[in-house]
């Protein structure tokens, strides 16, 4: 007799722990395009590979403005003392003139350098850094094809998950019904022993595929939360 009652608290223990945790268990799950494209604003790797895209394309700017910097203005200036020397030629005579003179010099053109190498290799460093941008936005749409296909399996995981916990809570909700009529029945002598332990077996049993469902849904509700980038409530 003491190893049922033993018996009968534990069950119950079980029953009430199990009851106060499934009132818990519904979730407010948002939709799963709202899932997918917070994802996608909240993904590292996404990210990154975004910024690739920024990076490519200026390269391809600046490739395709590299021809300017042969074309420009050039200025230089100076002051200082400068030695003059002329030459002046007469009839019979030849005078050579010497001078120095304080003055501020100047000088303001434009020019154009043509390397023929930059002409040639031009059409090819463009074309490569196109294909470098192109390549750049296919990454970024293939690794969101990858992320969308994770986020699609945790949802409908989480929401099976949901599903069966919920599940097994109506079935513990149950077996403590049961269980307490058992043990009425056991304690006025309607019920056989071994009927009794038969149930607390049984009942103890779905406790615990309760808790093992419990366990399995919050794991998938952190997984799916750590993708997102958001709490699920």
């Amino acid at each position: 007799m003491i190893l049922f009652c033993l018996t009968i608290q534990q069950v119950k223990a079980q029953n009430e722990d199990s009851d106060s945790k499934s009132e818990s268990i519904e979730l407010l799950i948002p939709s799963l395009q709202t899932l997918i494209d917070s994802a996608l604003v909240n993904n590292g790797l996404v990210k990154y590979r975004r910024l690739e895209i920024e990076a490519k394309e200026s390269n391809l700017k600046s490739k395709r403005k590299y021809w300017t910097r042969n074309f420009g203005v050039q200025a230089d200036s100076r002051y200082g003392t400068f030695n003059n020397f002329a030459t002046v030629t007469g009839d019979n005579s030849t005078v050579n003139l010497a001078s120095n003179t304080q003055q501020f010099n100047y000088n303001v053109g434009l020019y154009l350098k043509i390397p023929v190498f930059d002409v040639i290799n031009r059409k090819s460093q463009i074309k490569q850094a196109k294909a470098e941008f192109e390549q750049a936005k296919s990454m970024v749409k293939s690794q969101e094809d990858e992320l969308i296909e994770v986020v699609i399996r945790y949802y409908e995981d989480l929401v099976l998950k949901q599903s069966l916990l919920e599940l097994r809570s109506e079935n513990i909700g149950n077996a403590r019904v049961n269980m307490e009529m058992v043990e009425k029945e056991f304690k006025n002598g309607l019920v056989e022993i071994t009927e009794y332990v038969r149930i607390s077996d049984m009942t103890s049993r779905i406790a615990a595929e309760f808790m093992k469902a419990k366990s399995d849904f919050l794991i998938s509700k952190k997984l799916l939360e750590n993708l997102v980038g958001f709490q699920i409530n």
